[in-house]
């Protein structure tokens, strides 16, 4: 009977162990996919900033440069996509535009020099390259705690656990293609 007895605790001992290892394994999953929504979150944020300050520099500059419309335009279109999108892939896109019509803009202050000595301008542009500088941050940590999420999930043995419980690879934050090509206004 001892005998026996020392068998079932053994197993059950064994069992325990199992199942608080299942335990920390899916709270570890729980934690890692909040952190990718807090910094999704942050992501958001920086991007929210960046587009309530556009229609501040909009204005400013557009009494200087009535004939950039197709610029002005380009921006507008990027804002409202960005507003309208829904799901994170749809958000990259659409900040990805938005930057690209953003970087128009830019070069097309450059050629104006009136418009760099104007306070306002020269102010909403700092502010602007500060949050271009935030929400570079910020997605950078982004990505960082996607790969860490997304290893997390993909990793024996937690990958049966994270199919058991739904939990889904969550896209990293890309470039769009040709974003690394430098935009070219041309006045002539």
């Amino acid at each position: 009977m001892n005998k026996g007895l020392i068998i079932i605790l053994v197993i059950v001992a064994i069992i325990g162990m199992f199942v608080m290892s299942l335990f920390g394994s899916y709270n570890s999953l729980v934690a890692l996919d909040e952190n990718v929504n807090t910094q999704w979150a942050n992501v958001e944020s920086k991007l929210q900033r960046r587009y309530d300050l556009i229609p501040n520099l909009v204005e400013s500059v557009k009494g200087a440069m009535k004939q950039e419309q197709e610029v002005f335009t380009a921006i507008a279109d990027a804002r409202a996509k960005l507003a309208g999108a829904g799901s994170i892939p749809e958000k990259v896109e659409a900040s990805n535009q938005l930057e690209g019509a953003l970087s128009r803009l830019l070069v097309v202050v450059e050629n104006y020099p009136e418009l760099k000595s104007n306070q306002n301008v020269t102010a909403l542009m700092d502010e602007l390259a500060g949050t271009e500088n935030r929400i570079s941050t910020e997605r950078d940590r982004y990505n960082t705690v996607v790969r860490d999420y997304n290893k997390a999930i993909r990793s024996f043995p937690k990958n049966i656990l994270a199919g058991m419980f739904g939990f889904k690879e969550r896209p990293y934050f890309e470039a769009t293609e040709g974003a690394n090509i430098a935009p070219k206004v041309n006045f002539d």
